[in-house]
């Protein structure tokens, strides 16, 4: 009967009954009240209350009862610190038991029960256990020194357990080695305990032939990270790692190719000696592909950076990435990829003839894919773009509608790499102008309109049919249009004159994407003010595109090499970007730098002499999402502009922003008026310009842009105001409000903040019983009183004003 019978039992009162099988004394009985015990565990049942039983249960000469009592420990010993403590002895006592299994299973489980109390009585039981007659024992306390060290690395250290890791490194069995390989590495992840050294590589590598294969990827991973001292040792250490290539196991025939990538690269580029080796690393790649498809999926991802570093290695190897009718998508997809880089003079026929064939499978991905391969490969090897062409005209004679608008945007990037060569085939696009519906396609499309509009007799008219439905077209379709009218225009101006009018229209009143509004303005100057201009900006030559778009950059391919055959190379991401950012984070904030960060807000000297010597550094006015970001980095270190008479952080000009604080409420400001006169006042959240109240100090001493908190919180030492005014700005719509509209601004008066409003009843019935209501803020201003508006008949306004005041429990932190 099979342990299955542990999983169906549902009594209730279960617990008291296992409490009494687990304190029987019969020793079967027991056994089978502890293997239901880990049944309910698995299961997810609460059985934390039969822990002081369970721990009784350890004294045993029985080696399977003991492996289901550390079982049950290492689950609970975490939430019963306490009770835990019990078994501290129990542990001892087995370390140094004759059978080396129960040795191991107590050291091992001592490194599993992550509790500081247990800590400190596993440092001598370890210690003994390194140094144990038997090599199982002492591998497994080599993976206990990581564990230990994750949980309390000063521990590790103090303890001198580095040393001892150190000494099982020159150990006469190889998964010892192998295992102390493996912690080390581990160990350096979080901080570097030991480097790896010549000696140290010695051993590794006599260690390395008798390993077991994951015994092999931990110590090739650690020579991963060696820096041989000359070409010699570097020559050596490939020569012994080289015949693990021949592996059966894919992760040792990577980890064995990312070493000698590494290793490769260390010596000099016209070396025999890399000929040879390049000629080796091709065959056990190409055997990864035979096996099964997963495999073959890590293996093309890691072959795939592999061919971006050193495409030489698999040049001869075309044929083996040819698809296959019966290859998942996913390893077809790669393939594809691969073959592309691969792509050369020599092999660019057999190439085409398979992405033609590919081009009428039924999978549409695939297709859409091999379609774009074909006009990658004409962008890419010259002398094959006429037969790609050729190839794209059939494949858009099909009239399959995916097909036609993927060749057509292939076509265009063609027309990029080879001007006024292939011009003649865009009659045959312009048939096909009505089945296209895809945003890339169509915008592609109108761009070889546009950029051979005076050798498209019809070009007006092409252009107009897409015009007419402008507003529900894809943004990328929009600014696409609106760029080939305007080239239009200027290559042939009788025929387009109304029709530029229109689409700039459009693109200007009509629009609500800045996007486009901003380049229909660019283009609507540049046409109105200097045409000769605009035909210079607008037609001049346009850079030719490159062979491959899609390369990794060097930098990241260099680090994503070092991870050959790991998650990272399959991701094509470094580590950084997936692994937890508790142990990595994601992003680092980097340090204010004290300098720069002391001479914006404490030293006012730097400012000082900077305005002596009469420099002058630029103001930004932030956009409101800059607003936002700089205020949460708390970026305060705004430049000082002019001289300064002793206002804060040093001297600044009086029309440039303040910081942005009146965009981060919508309340406008975009510069401030000199005030007249200057009114001292003591007050010190005088400087709240952010809220769009300007400063009475003179324009010489007015502030550029004081960087958001500084003034919130009342750093500056600003005058009073004279009462200048920000017109008033639509706070509330009446369409959103039942026909309610409010307006209002900011002022400040006599070193006073004051908030104007405008209520308007534009409903066509009296509005009352409505009231205002402010909540916490990050400015901290709270009304001194509350307002209780009189109610509005139909089209009547009401103006109110009320002052502000700061409190510090109406602060709202963001």
């Amino acid at each position: 009967m099979t342990d299955s019978k542990y999983f169906t039992t549902t009594k209730k009162g279960e617990i008291f009954e296992l409490k009494n099988e687990l304190n029987s004394d019969k020793k079967e009985k027991k056994k089978e009240a502890v293997k239901k015990v880990i049944a309910s565990m698995t299961v997810g049942k609460d059985v934390s209350a039969l822990f002081p039983d369970v721990v009784n249960c350890m004294q045993t000469d029985n080696v399977e009862l003991k492996k289901l009592v550390y079982l049950y420990l290492m689950n609970y010993a975490k939430s019963q610190p306490d009770l835990a403590i019990m078994a501290v002895n129990t542990f001892v006592k087995d370390c140094e038991d004759p059978n080396p299994l129960i040795r191991a299973l107590a050291v091992r489980t001592m490194g599993c029960i992550r509790v500081e109390k247990i800590t400190e009585y596993l440092c001598d039981p370890l210690r003994r256990c390194m140094k144990d007659e038997d090599p199982y024992v002492r591998k497994t306390a080599a993976v206990c020194v990581a564990k230990l060290h994750d949980m309390n690395p000063t521990l590790v250290k103090d303890q001198g357990f580095v040393e001892l890791l150190n000494d099982l490194l020159s150990d006469a069995n190889p998964m010892v080695v192998a295992n102390a390989v493996a912690a080390l590495t581990e160990m350096n992840e979080q901080q570097t305990v030991i480097e790896v050294n010549s000696q140290m590589v010695n051993k590794l590598l006599t260690a390395l032939n008798e390993c077991t294969e994951w015994g092999q990827v931990f110590i090739l991973d650690a020579l991963a990270g060696y820096t041989p001292r000359d070409e010699r040792e570097t020559q050596n250490i490939c020569e012994r790692i080289s015949p693990r290539l021949a592996h059966a196991n894919a992760a040792v025939v990577l980890s064995t190719v990312k070493v000698l990538m590494k290793l490769i690269d260390m010596m000099p580029a016209d070396s025999d000696f890399i000929t040879q080796l390049t000629k080796k690393l091709a065959p056990p790649m190409v055997t990864l592909l035979s096996a099964e498809p997963e495999i073959q999926y890590v293996a093309l991802r890691n072959i795939n950076l592999i061919v971006q570093k050193r495409p030489d290695i698999l040049k001869q190897e075309m044929k083996v990435f040819f698809v296959k009718y019966n290859d998942p998508i996913y390893v077809k997809m790669e393939k594809l990829d691969i073959m592309i880089r691969l792509a050369q003079q020599n092999n660019i026929s057999q190439v085409l003839s398979e992405l033609k064939e590919y081009a009428t499978e039924v999978d549409v991905d695939f297709v859409r894919k091999s379609v774009r391969a074909i006009g990658r490969c004409a962008i890419k090897v010259e002398t094959s773009s006429e037969r790609c062409v050729q190839t794209l005209l059939e494949l858009i004679q099909t009239k399959v509608n995916y097909v036609v608008q993927e060749a057509v945007v292939v076509i265009k990037d063609i027309f990029r790499k080879y001007p006024n060569r292939y011009e003649s085939i865009i009659s045959a696009l312009c048939e096909n102008l009505d089945t296209l519906d895809e945003p890339e396609a169509r915008a592609s499309m109108i761009w070889i309109i546009g950029e051979y509009a005076e050798r498209i007799d019809n070009a007006d008219e092409l252009l107009e049919s897409f015009v007419e439905g402008f507003h529900d077209e894809n943004t990328q379709v929009q600014l696409q249009l609106l760029t080939a009218v305007v080239k239009l225009f200027l290559k042939r101006p009788g025929v387009a004159q109304t029709l530029v009018q229109r689409v700039l229209s459009l693109a200007t009143q009509d629009s609500d994407n800045p996007d486009l509004r901003d380049r229909g303005f660019i283009y609507w100057r540049l046409l109105s003010a200097d045409p000769a201009a605009a035909k210079n900006v607008v037609l001049t030559e346009k850079p030719l595109i490159s062979e491959e778009t899609d390369l990794l950059e060097p930098s990241l391919l260099e680090q994503l090499v070092c991870h050959i055959g790991t998650l990272a190379s399959v991701y094509h991401k470094p580590p950084s970007a997936f692994i937890d950012p508790a142990k990595a984070p994601l992003r680092q904030i980097n340090p204010i730098p004290t300098a720069k960060f002391g001479s914006s807000l404490l030293d006012t000297s730097s400012a000082t002499s900077a305005s002596r010597n009469g420099s002058s550094a630029p103001t930004v006015i932030p956009s409101q999402d800059q607003v936002i970001a700089d205020l949460l980095s708390l970026d305060l270190n705004a430049p000082a502009t002019s001289a300064n008479t002793g206002g804060f952080g040093g001297a600044m000009t009086g029309t440039s922003s303040m910081g942005g604080l009146d965009d981060l409420l919508g309340l406008g400001g975009d510069s401030l008026p000199a005030a007249t006169t200057n009114v001292s006042s003591n007050n010190p959240f005088d400087s709240l310009a952010g809220l769009g109240m300007p400063s009475s100090v003179p324009a010489a001493q007015q502030p550029a842009s004081i960087g958001g908190l500084a003034e919130i919180f009342g750093s500056g030492s600003f005058g009073g105001s004279t009462g200048v005014t920000y017109p008033k700005e639509m706070w509330l719509d009446a369409s959103r409000a039942m026909g309610m509209q409010v307006e209002g601004t900011f002022v400040r008066r006599n070193g006073k903040i004051f908030m104007e409003m405008t209520i308007t009843n534009k409903a066509m019935q009296a509005i009352s019983g409505f009231a205002l209501q402010f909540n916490k803020n990050s400015f901290g201003l709270i009304p001194v009183e509350q307002l209780n508006p009189s109610p509005l008949l139909p089209n009547q306004s009401q103006n109110v004003s009320f002052q502000f005041i700061f409190s510090s429990d109406n602060l709202f932190f963001i």
